[in-house]
């Protein structure tokens, strides 16, 4: 929690002015029960002798204490929510720019349910806290020891019952807290596991459709609802026990104020307005308590969600480091890509994705990678822009360790179009250009080398055309060939086309393979279950369950390499000469 106060930092002054003004207003609040004795015990019997002047007196005093205890609470009530909002504002901004550079292996192991609870419930939470915090933590216990010590002022006798009251009072406050702190963190466990049950719902309904998996699905959900309801129940019994705990005392205590103050007044020691004056500041002990005890729910709550934000933020990446070496300057300016005896195991994985891979691609060179499913293609691209970072081996890009480049530098260098097309809502431009500012001749030449512009053409407004989010508006086929140009857009000096052209055609597939043969300079490694789509590159890399078993040309590889051989046949490509061609 030390942490996140550093959040507060900017907004200092209004942390100090909102509960300032909150004192206040308690100030004021404690002088009226001195008002209304007096109003009693000498403005009522002057009343009726004919004098009103102290009943007005004392009414205007009144009036003024309550306009002022407004004006004061209405500036507190501001000022703490400004502040509370500006540092959710900065916390949440923190959050998000750390979740920005966390690395693959990171993400994977906090996972979304997790990052998106923290940045919704559990900033909200904070937020709450925050804001009731600086309203109540100096006005409660301020009312509190104020109306105490105001009684004694008023008669120390009948005043001697507020200390156990308060005693006893703050005793139950701190079991309670104590006891709710641990049972509200693991609410807040099991609202991730519930997010995450919802997210995947969400995100694979068809799935869950298609396979009549939705009875299976509702039981999963409603198993993991109520057992989030079971630890908010057991919570909230004990956290709900604060107000009548604090209602018994208090009305106990002035069970036996009233009884020993009615006993002292009918014996003239204690006038009838001193009375009242005593009840009202029980009365204000009572109110006050009520609200701390709402404060003291909020601020535990708050707490429990403050630490689970700031382990999130300690979360550290292995990406933020550089690897310690002294060859971080160019060695060998004409390699593109190299991987020297390189392995890469996944966090908790029982075996190696990758094992002892050895290659080298040149600058300009296109590097084509195959094999079946599940041998290790994507983890192994995943490697060179250092998304994971390999557990053994060396990997060079454009001449340097990859370890002594920046990790912002590499990642320029570097143009990715994934399996998966990640298409943003805003425009076609937004979406080609996010990975630099991009000329309109340079997106034109994008797109027509990733076979978009027909389709961008035939929009209304071409590149200012808006897509909706996840590209719902777009098919299959243009949503890859937009991923694509998004890639080619960057000018990067290394194109990585992770199976991105997998629900294009035959024709549009080749013409692609055809366009990207025609750029100069660029190092271009396109992974692709078609052997067809990697005939052409100048080495092939086959991969079988995570070890390279073959590399070099397409025809090299079809009589020295049975794993590529196996492929081609079964696609119907036997000597070199393809069924498609």
């Amino acid at each position: 929690m030390k942490r996140l106060l550093r959040y507060m930092k900017g907004y200092r002054v209004y942390a100090v002015i909102g509960p300032l003004f909150k004192w206040l207003e308690a100030l004021f609040e404690l002088l009226v029960p001195l008002v209304v004795a007096s109003l009693i015990d000498k403005g009522i019997p002057s009343g009726m002798a004919g004098d009103t002047s102290p009943i007005w007196r004392d009414f205007g005093i009144l009036a003024l204490l309550g306009v002022v205890g407004f004006l004061c609470s209405l500036t507190a009530q501001y000022f703490s929510a400004k502040a509370a909002t500006g540092v959710a504002a900065e916390l949440r901004s923190a959050m998000f720019n750390h979740m920005q550079s966390l690395s693959y292996t990171s993400l994977d192991r906090i996972g979304n349910a997790t990052i998106i609870s923290r940045l919704t419930g559990d900033l909200n939470l904070v937020q709450n806290g925050v804001n009731m915090f600086l309203r109540l933590f100096l006005r409660s216990p301020f009312v509190v020891l104020g109306a105490m010590i105001m009684a004694f002022t008023v008669d120390v006798e009948a005043s001697l019952v507020f200390v156990p009251a308060i005693l006893l009072l703050f005793a139950a406050v701190a079991v309670i807290m104590k006891l709710t702190v641990p049972r509200y963190k693991e609410v807040q466990n099991k609202s991730d596991s519930l997010y995450h049950t919802v997210g995947e719902n969400i995100t694979g309904v068809r799935v869950i459709r298609a396979f009549g998996m939705e009875g299976a699905e509702r039981r999963r959900f409603h198993g993991e609802a109520d057992d989030l309801t079971g630890f908010q129940i057991a919570a909230n019994r004990i956290s709900a026990l604060m107000n009548p705990v604090t209602f018994v005392i208090i009305n106990m205590a002035m069970l036996i104020l009233i009884r020993s103050g009615a006993v002292r007044v009918d014996a003239g020691g204690l006038t009838q307005g001193e009375v009242i004056a005593l009840v009202n500041y029980m009365s204000q002990i009572l109110v006050e308590l009520i609200k701390l005890a709402n404060l003291i729910i909020t601020v535990t709550k708050g707490i429990a969600a403050g630490g689970r934000i700031a382990d999130f933020l300690d979360t550290t990446t292995e990406a933020d480091e550089l690897i310690v070496g002294d060859d971080g300057g160019i060695f060998d300016d004409d390699i593109a890509v190299s991987f020297e005896g390189v392995s890469f195991t996944y966090p908790d994985a029982a075996s190696p994705s990758l094992e002892n891979i050895s290659f080298t691609m040149k600058r300009g060179e296109t590097l084509g990678i195959i094999g079946p499913t599940g041998s290790g293609k994507t983890t192994l691209v995943n490697l060179i822009p250092r998304f994971y970072d390999a557990t053994k081996g060396n990997i060079t890009v454009c001449g340097r360790r990859i370890g002594n480049i920046p990790v912002d530098e590499l990642r320029r260098m570097i143009g990715i179009a994934e399996q998966r097309s990640n298409i943003f809502s805003g425009t076609v431009r937004d979406n080609l250009s996010m990975g630099k500012t991009v000329s309109e001749d340079e997106l034109s030449s994008a797109v027509k080398i990733a076979q978009a512009a027909d389709f961008i053409e035939k929009r209304d407004g071409r590149f200012d055309a808006v897509l909706s989010r996840g590209g719902k508006n777009l098919s299959g086929g243009q949503r890859q060939r937009l991923n694509i140009a998004r890639a080619l857009a960057k000018a990067p000096e290394i194109l990585i086309l992770d199976d991105s052209a997998s629900a294009l055609d035959f024709a549009t597939d080749a013409a692609l393979r055809k366009a990207l043969g025609k750029l100069d300079g660029m190092s271009v490694i396109i992974i692709s279950q078609r052997a067809a789509s990697v005939r052409h590159a100048d080495n092939i890399l086959v991969l079988d369950d995570g070890e390279a078993v073959g590399f070099g040309k397409f025809r090299e590889l079809l009589e020295s390499c049975p794993v590529f051989e196996e492929i081609c046949i079964s696609q119907g490509i036997e000597g070199g000469v393809s069924d498609e061609a």
